[in-house]
């Protein structure tokens, strides 16, 4: 009975401050415990995510309250933080350019007498094409 109470508070106290070690202090148990129970029960550790992710909701949400007091107060790290994190227009860019160059490799004597009847087929093709058109034609 007493582990299922001190877990039942060592989540609650997750859920106000997401920190394992802040939580383990205040229900009085050992971060060897907490991991152990963690381990073994994984019902248990189901309850300590969802209770983490509650916690860190609270803080975020309570350090973007903070933030924003800040920003109507006009202090500018302030201001400069929220746009380059929030706003599109404002975040930070990194722009790359250069230029791609391949090398021009020597074609072997064998790759140059390819090419070479390759493209006098490829003429003797559009030069048959060009006198059946021309033929058809007259």
């Amino acid at each position: 009975m007493k582990k299922e109470r001190t877990q039942k508070l060592l989540l609650e106290q997750l859920r106000k401050m997401p920190i394992i070690q802040i939580a383990c202090e205040k229900v009085d148990i050992a971060r060897a415990t907490f991991y152990r129970w963690r381990a073994d029960d994984k019902d248990f550790a189901k309850k300590v995510e969802d209770a983490l992710i509650e916690g860190e909701t609270i803080v975020n949400e309570m350090g973007e309250s903070q933030l924003l007091s800040l920003m109507w107060d006009k202090h500018w790290p302030s201001i400069s933080f929220w746009l380059k994190h929030r706003h599109p227009k404002f975040k930070n860019r990194l722009e790359i350019s250069g230029s791609l160059q391949t090398p021009q490799e020597e074609l072997t004597p064998e790759q140059e007498k390819t090419v070479k009847e390759a493209l006098r087929l490829a003429t003797l093709t559009t030069q048959n094409l060009e006198d059946e058109t021309n033929q058809s034609n007259s």
